[in-house]
């Protein structure tokens, strides 16, 4: 019964939390219930490991993605730019 009231609070602070916050937790939170569940009924400890863990994924997943879209944008950036005839001289 007191687990029940725990993962209820848990879910609750998520659903009503930003979502901005909530990446990665929902899915972190359910897949660390079950297994707490399954390891010794401590599922509501699972759920807050499992949210934890999944936000910090989804935080890296993003910061990869960024730094991704930066190096192509600066490749796309070198490849415009014209490339310059050397200069000759004349005598």
């Amino acid at each position: 019964m007191k687990s029940s009231l725990i993962a209820a609070a848990l879910l609750a602070g998520v659903a009503l939390s930003p979502v901005a916050q909530a990446k990665g937790c929902l899915k972190g939170a359910a897949v660390g219930g079950v297994a707490g569940h399954v390891a010794g009924g401590h599922g509501a400890v699972g759920a807050a490991a499992g949210c934890a863990v999944g936000h910090h994924r989804a935080n890296k997943k993003e910061q990869q993605a960024q730094q991704a879209q930066q190096v192509q944008q600066s490749q796309q950036s070198q490849q415009a730019a014209p490339a310059q005839a050397p200069a000759t001289t004349t005598k």
